[in-house]
């Protein structure tokens, strides 16, 4: 699984983050833009595929800011966050999301987020992002 780290466009400090639709596993809870690598697929083309399908937005993909694995109780996986800009687009678009929004770490570290991206947001605060 691969997931973006995205930037507000004027403000460095802020990221975007998604919040999973009702009625799916782990509904309603936070996490980063991202999803699934089809096989035969790069990290960086799965990102790019997975936010123009979920944000309708054309992305960059950057270089690995962190990774974490989690077994949940219907899935194990491993969760790489990848830095990321929006090429084309404009705003994102809610599309595969129950709501999105721009939050600093310290934002992040107070809102119920996927048990899988908690450590990368414990390895962006402990990198001062």
């Amino acid at each position: 699984m691969v997931a973006a780290l995205i930037p507000h466009p004027t403000d460095p400090r802020r990221f975007l983050v998604q919040q999973r639709l009702p009625g799916k596993s782990r509904a309603l809870l936070w996490e980063f833009p991202g999803g699934k690598v089809e096989p035969g697929e790069s990290d960086a083309a799965a990102l790019v595929r997975e936010c123009r399908e979920e944000l309708a937005v054309d992305l960059d993909a950057g270089e690995r800011v962190a990774a974490a694995t989690h077994g949940y109780a219907d899935l194990a996986i491993e969760l790489v966050l990848y830095r990321a800009r929006i090429a084309r687009g404009g705003e994102p678009r809610c599309l595969g999301a129950h709501e999105l929004r721009w939050a600093t770490v310290e934002e992040m570290r107070s809102l119920p987020f996927c048990e899988a991206d908690l450590p990368l947001i414990e390895a962006l605060a402990a990198a001062g992002r």
